[in-house]
């Protein structure tokens, strides 16, 4: 067996906040007694632009262009030149996350064309009313031919904090044609540019079906989504890049009429 060294973070969960100190041990392993010229830690964070399937011959022309955006970056010489001995050496090391000059520590995030490699936010609740009928549906080619319907109802808020439920209800108050399902769709929209050009991708992260069958008219449905850990984070907007999040309530007729009403969300960590 070689020499095998190891990083392991004191904190189970691996988050962290700006200003806090990151700290853990360095371990290294190893059969025989090992020379060295010393060891340094360092330590980077960086958001990238990455290219995805879906864009190519649009996004690469100035994906190129955007360099890496470096929002903290550190090192220590953990240990000076010498030998390890044989069998196993643990090194502790702490880092202090202290971003670099006016840049902000984004909350670590993997999308489409995003990858940031946390942060804390106030959310003010902003509830919102909404009405649905064929008059208030959008891109619409023939209105005259869908059935009549009144659905109404409420969002608790479009400003979320991210680790608590998006909440509200609907009420089907009136439906010429049965309704075969009612769904939520939460829809993550990463826009990425430059000088050169912006590309904007909207993806689908989750589908929640919130009623089945044709309801019953005139009766509260509850709306209720928690948000997915590992494909959400706070939204985020910069000079090169956004991050947001918008919910579809999707109401699917048995005439496979679909309909669709769309509310931009706001995104926060507390």
């Amino acid at each position: 067996m070689g020499t095998v060294l190891d990083i392991k973070i004191k904190r189970a969960n691996k988050v962290y906040y700006a200003g806090e100190m990151l700290s853990g041990v360095v371990v290294i392993s190893s059969k025989d007694s090992v020379q060295h010229q010393g060891v340094l830690l360092t330590m980077e964070g960086l958001v990238n632009l990455q290219l995805s399937a879906k864009s190519v011959g649009m996004f690469e022309a100035f994906c190129n262009s955007v360099k890496p955006i470096q929002v903290l970056t550190s090192s220590i010489e953990i240990v000076k030149p010498g030998k390890f001995p044989s069998g196993k050496t643990e090194i502790p090391f702490e880092f202090p996350l202290h971003v670099k000059g006016n840049k902000v520590l984004y909350e670590t995030y993997h999308g489409v064309f995003v990858n940031i490699q946390p942060q804390k936010g106030k959310s003010t609740p902003s509830p919102v009313d909404f009405t649905i009928t064929p008059e208030t549906l959008q891109n619409v080619k023939e209105r005259a031919s869908l059935p009549k319907f009144l659905i109404r109802g409420h969002l608790n808020s479009t400003n979320c904090v991210i680790t608590q439920p998006l909440t509200g209800e609907l009420v089907v108050e009136y439906s010429e044609a049965a309704i075969k399902n009612i769904e939520l769709q939460l829809v993550r929209v990463e826009t990425c540019g430059c000088a050169e050009g912006y590309a904007r991708d909207a993806t689908e992260i989750q589908n929640i079906q919130i009623a089945d069958g044709d309801v019953c008219r005139n009766l509260s449905v509850p709306i209720y989504m928690i948000f997915p850990r590992l494909f959400t984070c706070p939204t985020l907007e910069t000079t090169n890049f956004k991050v947001e999040f918008e919910v579809n309530i999707v109401v699917l007729l048995h005439d496979d009429h679909l309909i669709t009403e769309n509310f931009p969300l706001k995104l926060c960590r507390i």
